[in-house]
């Protein structure tokens, strides 16, 4: 015989303790193979199967015994023990069958308890012992006869572990074989990505049976077996979808890693950029862990993105046998990402406007350490094009968060010897162009105010051959505003307009010949401040672009909407 292969189901549950001698039952591979796709039939036997791997669960210091009997000599044998989620200390021994009957000729079985005490109580000859969390393996060209125990003891806790055993392990090969370099190689590493590559498994390349890789990812330790990634992980955190094809997975979008979820980038080849719901269903009773694995096929070569600038990462490699779905783990690895690049911080001086540069999606860090005490600091922010994202810390800790278009003011409670850091985040359409001023002093405001509609309107009404009439809003700030005319092509379009949406470019970038006029306005019934310009001298249907400045105190300017407009052909 081979290992006990799966005879009715009291027969084995009675093995150890049978009633009346008999001759156990040799392997009938049809039984077998419908018995073992059955997994309550071994559950909770103590009875090891012959060619199948058994799950089973052990509370600490609490030793549990396993049986099985090998009925002829020189007979091969396996045997592998996969710890999970704890180290195991486990021993394999043999002891000689009982004798089939009590007596010469007597006929009679031998009593129930004398047989029980005849199997369990000898101890047998000790083959190997073990101690740990590796996954270990006893493996016998020429094996005798006998009663085969297997004793495991878990000390440190309550903990899962996987057992199997052949008679035939040269036809089985349950387990993928790994490469004669079992090594992940890291072959790229960035800020955020790291690409690992590794040789095949022989058994796909060779033996053409289904085989699967599975990364796992996390920021702890490497580890030994899948069962122990999967005893970390929660129930319901199944393994995840592969990526479509050319496109790597990106595991750390997942918002329980850590990692920013604030865009969408995730749509391409990011870590984490998505809800976990994405993957698998949410749990969000159960605590969540730093812990991420991912199939992608029978691809050798994947790249992690999304992950954090200089820190340390784990990654493992499992081969995982589709057919039997029983794994082999190759030796994991782990890499520091790279540090992010050093920004150059630029430093604000106390009511001074510096001019801020952004490369598209870029970012720019400014530090503002005023020299003295002060109650109150305010932060003007004048964004010449798109809008961008603005956060200031103050010693560190965030005080303010906020997307800027146009000019913004923000002030903030003051602090004793109190450092600001700001950080400019550029927009996505295209590069960025600031002007930005930190003052402790509230009353010197170097930007203009601003109305919160910043168009220009034009009266159709009023239109005639050679002249429009205009209006725009103000403010009950007393500032200058200057008009400036400019002729066009009849086909200037809006998208050559918003070309030209630069806020930041001044009257002093205009030709004197394109100045219509300047004045003051205010008024302090905000409702009421409107003012009315008609623009005269212009040629009969022709376009001109009009641009309204607004000048503050400090001599910066602010450019309102442009506005195109066309005098009638024929009056």
């Amino acid at each position: 015989m081979l290992l006990l292969r799966c005879p009715p189901l009291p027969l084995l549950l009675l093995l150890p303790l049978s009633s009346r001698p008999q001759k156990l039952p040799t392997r009938d591979e049809e039984l077998f193979q419908m018995q073992i796709r059955d997994k309550a039939f071994f559950h909770d036997s103590s009875v090891i199967p012959d060619g199948a791997e058994i799950s089973s669960y052990l509370f600490r210091d609490t030793p549990k015994r396993y049986f099985f009997v090998v009925e002829e000599d020189n007979t091969p044998l396996a045997v592998t023990v996969t710890p999970c989620d704890a180290p195991l200390e486990w021993k394999l021994s043999v002891q000689e069958l009982p004798e089939e009957t009590s007596g010469e000729g007597s006929g009679e079985p031998e009593p129930l308890e004398q047989q029980k005490q005849q199997i369990t109580n000898e101890e047998g000859t000790e083959l190997f012992s073990y101690k740990g969390n590796d996954v270990e393996y006893f493996v016998s060209s020429s094996s005798p006869s006998g009663l085969y125990q297997l004793d495991l003891l878990s000390t440190e806790k309550d903990t899962h572990f996987k057992v199997y055993a052949t008679t035939t392990p040269e036809s089985d090969q349950p387990y993928p074989e790994l490469p004669y370099d079992p090594r992940i190689d890291v072959t790229s590493l960035g800020r955020t990505t790291v690409t690992l590559a590794w040789k095949p498994s022989p058994t796909a390349s060779l033996l053409k049976q289904p085989i699967q890789y599975c990364i796992v990812i996390n920021k702890e330790h490497n580890f030994k077996s899948l069962c122990a990634v999967e005893a970390k992980l929660s129930s319901d955190d199944a393994f995840m979808m592969a990526p479509k094809p050319g496109l790597d997975f990106s595991p750390f979008d997942f918002a329980h890693f850590g990692f920013p979820s604030d865009n969408n980038s995730g749509k391409e080849r990011g870590f984490l950029k998505s809800s976990s719901s994405k993957f698998g269903r949410q749990t969000s009773s159960k605590p969540r862990v730093d812990l991420h694995k991912v199939c992608m096929g029978n691809k050798n070569i994947f790249t992690v993105s999304d992950l954090k600038p200089d820190t340390q990462y784990y990654f493992d490699m499992f081969a995982v046998n589709t057919n039997t779905n029983m794994s082999t783990a190759y030796i994991g690895t782990f890499a520091r990402t790279k540090e992010e690049a050093k920004q150059k911080t630029i430093e604000l001086k106390d009511g001074r406007v510096t001019d801020v540069f952004i490369k598209r999606k870029g970012a720019k860090f400014l530090r503002f350490a005023p020299v003295s005490s002060h109650q109150k600091v305010t932060f003007s922010v004048h964004s010449c094009l798109d809008a961008v994202q603005i956060q200031v810390r103050r010693d560190g800790k965030l005080v303010l968060s906020q997307n800027v278009e146009g000019v913004r003011q923000f002030q903030l409670r003051g602090k004793a010897k109190a450092k600001y850091l700001i950080r400019l985040k550029g927009s996505k359409k295209g590069a960025s162009m600031l002007k930005v001023l930190a003052t402790t002093r509230p009353n010197k405001q170097s930007f203009p105010s601003l109305p919160e509609d910043t168009r220009i309107k034009a009266f159709d009404k009023l239109r005639t051959c050679s002249s429009v009439t205009v209006a725009w809003l103000g403010t009950q700030e007393r500032n200058k505003f200057c008009i400036y005319k400019r002729e066009v092509d009849d086909n200037y379009n809006e998208e050559q307009k918003k070309r030209e949406q630069n806020q930041c470019l001044g009257p002093d970038t205009r030709k004197k010949s394109e100045k219509v006029l300047c004045k003051y306005f205010h008024s302090q019934n905000i409702q009421k401040a409107v003012t009315t310009e008609t623009i005269r001298g212009l040629q009969p249907g022709k376009s001109y672009l009009l641009d309204v400045y607004v000048i503050g105190h400090g001599g910066h300017s602010v450019k309102y909407q442009s506005k195109l407009v066309k005098t009638r052909k024929f009056c």
